[in-house]
């Protein structure tokens, strides 16, 4: 069985952690409404997706 030979230090321990995060959602405005939508989604504010209305 495996089994570490030294302790891992704070500062490896964290360097490892550093891509461990969540990021921010690709938010963009709407070409018809100016609002905030999240990218490659129907806005929920106006309905539309790519300049065509598909909700109502």
């Amino acid at each position: 069985m495996a089994v570490p030979q030294r302790r891992t230090s704070k500062t490896r321990k964290r360097m490892r952690r550093t891509h461990f995060k969540l990021e921010i959602p690709g938010m963009i405005k709407c070409d018809n409404c100016s609002e905030y939508k999240l990218a490659h989604r129907v806005c929920p504010s106006c309905g539309h997706y790519k300049g065509v209305k598909v909700a109502k």
